[in-house]
């Protein structure tokens, strides 16, 4: 199966990163190039999360799909959502911590090319095309509603 990569530019919330942060738009914003990664020979449940001139954090492929929905990660990835476009991750080091925001729907298409991937290539040797299948993150609050 394919590597997934999703690039992006994330909004730095922590005043040390605002160093190494450029102006994001004019808007008076800091952000950071970032880059998501997905390597399903690897390990196919983690995935791995860099910024630009740091190091790369691994997490639960499943962290960032909970954390799409409610706070969740108790270790060194932190995600919970932002209202309805954005979502907050915060990675902790032994140099201390990192807070950004990423636009929910950059994270919802790198979670969605990630299973992709496995849906497509088995289809190709069972019959015809499927469509991805959507994790439980992405259940829009009327198809929940609907399905009570």
């Amino acid at each position: 199966m394919p590597v997934v990569e999703q690039y992006a530019r994330v909004h730095v919330l922590t005043d040390a990163d605002a160093t190494e942060a450029t102006d994001g738009g004019g808007d008076g914003g800091r952000t950071l190039p970032a880059v998501f990664r997905y390597d399903p020979d690897d390990d196919p449940g983690t995935v791995r999360i860099a910024l630009a001139g740091r190091e790369e954090w691994r997490c639960a492929r499943t962290l960032l799909e909970r954390g799409l929905r409610g706070p969740t990660g108790t270790g060194t990835v932190r995600v919970w959502p932002c209202g309805r476009v954005q979502t907050v991750v915060e990675f902790h080091t032994a140099r201390g911590c990192s807070v950004v925001q990423v636009e929910t729907r950059v994270l919802l298409r790198f979670l969605g090319l990630t299973y992709a991937p496995a849906a497509f290539s088995s289809a190709a040797t069972s019959g015809p095309a499927v469509s991805p299948p959507c994790p439980p993150a992405w259940t829009t609050p009327a198809a929940a509603r609907s399905s009570r």
